[in-house]
């Protein structure tokens, strides 16, 4: 069997509208466009947020709640996964390159969420104070920055 020999069963494949091609087409004349307007020319798109004169769905629907413009956005980091790392010393450089922040712009706080085993000196903007205690209880030190 080769690619030539393939071939297709009826009803697999659907003829294209071939538009404006003649009356006796079906969509010959206004090539399924109707009669004048903005649409029947060319150039014309449909955009998803034009709704042609009824009031937009942004508009109808409820607003609620506020956007506080102060937010500062703040990356997260459990001790769970400082442990994983299995080093003597974790840095904001260390985070980053293993991939676990994002950026070195935002500041990082540091959660107590899991146990250490070994002494670990952490550097970070901000600790949670079960995470400071655990730090600490495991022989480490958080360096806040």
């Amino acid at each position: 069997m080769n690619l030539g020999s393939l071939t297709t069963t009826p009803g697999s494949t659907k003829v294209r509208k071939r538009r404006g091609k003649g009356q006796a087409s079906g969509n010959g004349g206004t090539a399924g466009r109707g009669h004048k307007g903005y649409h029947s020319r060319s150039g014309s798109k449909r955009r998803a947020w034009v709704e042609g004169g009824t009031m937009p769905i942004y508009r109808r629907l409820p607003k609620r709640g506020f956007t506080n413009i102060f937010r500062e956005d703040i990356q997260i980091v459990n001790l769970s996964t400082i442990a994983r790392l299995q080093l003597p010393e974790v840095t904001l450089e260390v985070l980053y390159e293993k991939g676990i922040i994002k950026t070195l712009s935002k500041p990082v706080k540091i959660l107590g969420a899991g146990d250490l085993k070994e002494a670990v000196i952490v550097t970070a903007n901000a600790f949670s104070s079960t995470a400071v205690e655990k730090i600490e209880s495991s022989g480490g030190k958080a360096v806040i920055l």
